[in-house]
């Protein structure tokens, strides 16, 4: 009779909720569970083995009013789906001076006697939360996790939350949402939009643990907060690593246990080595509290080599490459279906041979986290933004004291709850100026709060010389900072390049990327050519660099796969192998003929059309002028302008020898805008748009031979500045590893 009624309860709720129509959805919205959502544990860094999920339908209503609502019957959301989600059944967006509430009743185990832990995992932005008519708390932060520690009553118990969101109206850190959604800005997400849920805990319990590992000297030293703690408590730790062989630590007075592995197993994307850990809190010889979590043995780090100041894993230099993953969904926007979502979006990037993820302005759930340690990706985790925005040129932004208090609180415990994640390699505090404060000390800050990792202290325009890591972005890019002697040089976002899929768009109209094509053969060849140059600008000092971005998110269709994810827009094998380059050897740039960036080269050259055959081997250029490259107006922020080219239209030719034709030979050029190249009277490549450095272009070397050549170039500008340079170089690579 049991399964009987719980049966029908599940298709009375399923009849309650459904998502709402209207966008697009992922193929794992059908398995979304009304009665248990993310019914898995949510906390991996510390698991307890009796927990109750919270999530589920509950009661909802929105009020222009903040009283205490003892009714609460609009109808039915799913939590944690946002409220402005189709998945939470609701799709309402939520106004700055609106309260949403939450309501729900649910029975304590008959097990459950004493204390428990209530948990918000997040909610977004100003919680208010009541128990059985007795307000317990509030919190404010819409990324990180809250809790209350709270004695439950037999039989029902009601649990009532209120919340309030100012979206872009306020200072608080909020990312990418805002209330009028357009290019890079997303619709608003409001409420709770993590895990609800429960757990028992004794009178004396333990809050953390920390672990601290030194992957250099295998030593590991672990500490635990015990709330409730007394003189005579002890702890019993076991460890069981890789090779699976346990090792058992026994600290008396909860003191820091110490222990060294003489071979440790270090973790990294290649080998994500992880070491569980079962800690027994005991008391007169009893056990009063029984936790599990995991840990690793992984350095990070900025070293000088031969190439510069480079990132270092494990004491290896390893060159970073990953997406840019803005954490959006079309159908639970920051909410993930189901946890096989979550997960998908990671094992997808490591089979498109990406080694490091960028979360950008946003906190996943710890899953997510959890995820990126089991399968092995490093991750740049930025801090949400928020405040006001500035140029890169500006400096930076005075935030009254709530603005800046409310940021140092949230960016704190960014970096404290999730510090047990060895994924995690790097922090970044700002991008692009968006809400940038203090940022000397707030590097400095975010440093001291935890030394173990880098610091990239402003990732984009507004770099002010600190931190570990000189991090600009260009677009399509790509291209490398100025190397300063101190820190790594990274590009911390390029390429952009956007395919629109109909049938898998969030609109219809308005879709864009910073490059956009209109068929996958028109954008593999040009996603080649951005990593054929990416991997040159290694020799330069380049460490890292960073691809926008995982998915089409809304109107943005640059995503290496549909927003949907029903199509992956890059074949996975192909671009695995292309990417696997950047963790080869560093290859070396020889020069065959040179540009003017270092020393000017002699051109001919004509202003007005040369007629037909202006780019074969005899044509006559005896009446076109002769000078030195590069060409284009002195305001272009272009290197060594030698001639200056004004007009819509430049012709320019010139001859070179060779003493044998070369392998892995490459154009060098700067174009600004569209150009086409010749060589020997034959068209071996031609570019759109334009480029804003020196970059190394793979084309078709077949009409190359030994002795005389002649290179014939025309470049047609429409608009802003304009540059023409061109020259040969080979690429000499050391074997590739495998993907």
């Amino acid at each position: 009779m049991l399964s009987g009624a719980l049966l029908f309860l599940s298709m009375t709720t399923q009849q309650q909720w459904k998502p709402v129509e209207g966008s697009i959805m992922t193929r794992w919205a059908k398995n979304v569970s009304t009665t248990a959502p993310h019914s898995e544990y949510p906390r991996p860094t510390l698991v307890r083995e009796k927990w109750m999920s919270l999530n589920g339908l509950w009661d909802y209503e929105i009020t222009r009013f903040s009283t205490v609502m003892r009714s609460v019957d609009t109808g039915k959301i799913l939590v944690p789906f946002p409220i402005e989600s189709a998945l939470s059944g609701v799709k309402k967006p939520l106004l700055p001076d609106q309260t949403l509430w939450y309501k729900r009743t649910f029975m304590r185990p008959a097990e459950w006697r004493g204390k428990a832990m209530l948990h918000f995992d997040a909610v977004d932005w100003e919680a208010v939360v009541w128990l059985n008519g007795k307000e317990i708390g509030s919190h404010r932060g819409g990324y990180d996790r809250f809790s209350f520690e709270v004695e439950l009553k037999d039989g029902d118990n009601e649990l009532l939350v209120s919340v309030k969101d100012p979206t872009d109206t306020g200072t608080q850190p909020r990312g990418k949402q805002v209330l009028k959604p357009e290019g890079i800005w997303y619709t608003a997400v409001s409420g709770i939009w993590q895990s609800v849920w429960i757990e028992p805990v004794g009178e004396a319990y333990v809050r953390r643990v920390d672990v601290v590992t030194d992957a250099t000297t295998g030593g590991v030293k672990i500490n635990l907060d015990v709330d409730g703690a007394k003189d005579g408590d002890t702890w019993t730790g076991t460890i069981v690593g890789p090779d699976g062989v346990p090792i058992t630590m026994h600290s008396p007075g909860l003191r820091t246990a110490e222990f060294f592995f003489d071979r440790p197993h270090k973790w990294s994307p290649s080998n994500p080595n992880l070491y569980s850990l079962n800690v027994s809190l005991t008391r007169d010889g009893k056990e009063i509290d029984r936790v599990s979590t995991y840990f690793a043995f992984r350095k990070i780090e900025v070293k000088e080599d031969a190439y510069g100041r480079r990132l270092y894993l494990n004491g290896e230099p390893l060159f970073q490459v990953g997406p840019l993953d803005q954490g959006w969904w079309p159908d639970g926007l920051y909410t993930a279906p189901t946890d096989e979502a979550l997960r998908f979006d990671i094992e997808k990037t490591k089979e498109l041979g990406f080694n490091m993820i960028r979360k950008h302005v946003k906190v996943e759930p710890e899953r997510w986290y959890y995820w990126c340690d089991v399968l092995g990706i490093m991750v740049w985790q930025d801090m949400p933004s928020g405040d006001k925005y500035i140029g890169g040129d500006d400096p930076d932004i005075t935030r009254t004291p709530q603005s800046g208090a409310q940021f140092e609180t949230e960016l704190t415990r960014l970096v404290q709850q999730h510090s047990m994640h060895p994924s995690i390699v790097m922090w970044v505090p700002y991008n692009e100026g968006w809400g940038q404060w203090d940022t000397p000390r707030i590097a400095a800050m975010v440093r001291g709060l935890d030394p173990t990792r880098l610091v990239n202290s402003a990732s984009g325009w507004t770099d002010r010389g600190v931190g570990d890591v000189w991090d600009i972005h260009r677009y399509p890019g790509p291209a490398v900072s100025p190397a300063d002697g101190r820190r790594a040089q990274v590009l911390g976002e390029f390429g952009g390049l956007g395919l629109p899929l109909t049938g898998h768009l969030w609109q219809d109209k308005q879709n864009w990327g910073y490059r956009t094509f209109t068929t996958l053969d028109e954008l593999r060849p040009a996603y080649e050519r951005l990593y054929v140059q990416l991997d040159a600008l290694r020799e330069e000092g380049l460490s890292a660099a960073v691809y926008t971005q995982t998915t089409d998110v809304e109107g943005e269709v640059n995503g290496l796969m549909t927003y949907d994810r029903a199509v992956v827009k890059i074949d996975p094998s192909w671009a695995r192998a292309l990417h696997a380059r950047l963790t080869g050897p560093v290859p070396k740039t020889v020069l065959l003929v040179p540009t003017s960036e270092k020393l000017r080269q002699t051109w001919r050259y004509s202003f007005t059309d040369p007629g037909s055959g202006w780019f074969e081997e005899g044509f006559v250029d005896s009446s076109w002028k002769s000078g030195e490259g590069g060409f284009g107006q002195k305001t272009t922020p272009a290197p060594n302008v030698g001639t200056e080219w004004t007009s819509p239209d430049i012709w320019i030719r010139r001859t070179f020898e060779l003493s044998s034709v070369p392998t892995d030979v490459m154009l060098r050029l700067w174009h600004d805008e569209d150009a086409e190249v010749y060589i020997n009277g034959r068209l071996v490549a031609s570019f759109k748009q334009w480029v804003d450095a020196y970059v190394n272009v793979p084309f078709d070397a077949s009409s190359l031979r030994v002795g005389r050549n002649v290179v014939a170039v025309k470049c047609r500008q429409t608009s802003g500045g304009q540059f023409i340079d061109v020259g040969l170089v080979r690429v000499e690579r050391g074997p590739t590893p495998h993907p």
